[in-house]
């Protein structure tokens, strides 16, 4: 939290984006038959999840057990998450009709979140709970798109051929964002993360005109509840500014961009988090050393630094990598 407001801290914080997950035996093992929107759904299992890579290697913050699409779901858009693909919407976001999917988000909706929010402060202590929410451009691209897409063919195509809606559509998603961060701040989260997953896709133009406005909204939601915000997307390094202008108080850098550089780009008042390559984990310890001083040494002069990988754990990561990756930065930057 020091970090994030920019304040001395006794070392470099370290937590990672998608820490309570894939690469965890113990997550996998929990996981087993369980469906990843029911796993997200059961307070106990959340719990667990989201406590398993604290216990394991010693992070800074915990980061709430969920996924961007648990608002829809709980609102009642007809989605699942496939195995192996991801998000599937049965009725694609195309024509100002289809957006009566998106009614008002209430606490009651995401009950199990309030409650697993409740048990894991308990639990946690003093270790941070990041909350975490996707942002409206990405819920928009799997709206539109109906699942994943390489290219964002249909969600570009209604940005530019039907602005009007669009912007409706991005505007109904910032309500229901800001409606989940709210819950799961009042619950206990110390901060919140909005990840825009697949904002990278847009030139800085279209990133301003069609997509800050709903982000801005998002965040001047939470803004009265005084914990930090962080706003995270891949690819993003022509956005970075922008991002920032948003209204995050930590703007996250995918590894594209050196930690100094993005902190440029972001300008003064901003916590910068980043931004290890996750690839490097799987080469030797020494490689992995040299390169975690690397980011080290760019972030020496940074007004607040949250260490981390430039995107989530890949699955295959080998857990130990992680364990001493904490390890590593806490003993390099110990005051």
């Amino acid at each position: 939290m020091k970090a994030c407001r920019r304040e001395a801290v006794p070392h470099t914080p370290v937590w990672f984006m998608r820490q309570a997950g894939r690469s965890l035996p113990e997550y996998r093992k929990v996981r087993e038959g369980t469906a990843m929107l029911e796993s997200c759904m059961r307070p106990d299992l959340v719990t667990e999840i989201t406590l398993q890579p604290v216990r394991r290697h010693g992070v800074d913050a915990a980061i709430y057990f969920s996924d961007i699409v648990v608002p829809l779901k709980a609102i009642g858009v007809d989605l699942d998450i496939k195995p192996g693909i991801g998000p599937v919407v049965e009725n694609p976001i195309r024509t100002r009709a289809d957006l009566a999917q998106l009614r008002d988000l209430t606490p009651e909706d995401v009950s199990y979140v309030t409650e697993a929010m409740g048990m894991l402060t308990a639990e946690l202590g003093s270790t941070p709970l990041i909350g975490f929410a996707g942002a409206p451009f990405t819920l928009a691209s799997y709206l539109v798109e109906g699942g994943p897409s390489r290219n964002h063919e249909h969600t570009k195509a209604l940005m530019y051929g039907d602005p009007q809606l669009w912007a409706d559509l991005l505007d109904r998603l910032a309500e229901i964002t800001g409606a989940f961060l709210k819950v799961q701040i009042e619950a206990g989260a110390s901060a919140v993360q909005l990840f825009d997953s697949w904002v990278g896709a847009l030139s800085p133009a279209d990133y301003r005109r069609s997509v800050m406005p709903a982000s801005k909204k998002v965040f001047d939601a939470v803004a009265p509840y005084d914990v930090p915000r962080i706003h995270f997307g891949v690819g993003t390094g022509e956005l970075l500014g922008l991002m920032g202008e948003a209204g995050a108080d930590v703007v996250g850098a995918d590894w594209r961009v050196p930690v100094d550089e993005a902190a440029r780009r972001v300008g003064p008042g901003k916590a910068i988090q980043g931004n290890l390559d996750p690839a490097v984990l799987f080469s030797t310890r020494e490689a992995v050393e040299t390169k975690t001083d690397e980011v080290l040494a760019a972030a020496k002069s940074l007004e607040g630094h949250i260490f981390n990988l430039g995107h989530g754990v890949l699955p295959t990561t080998d857990p130990e990598a992680l364990t001493r990756l904490v390890e590593y930065v806490h003993e390099r930057t110990s005051a």
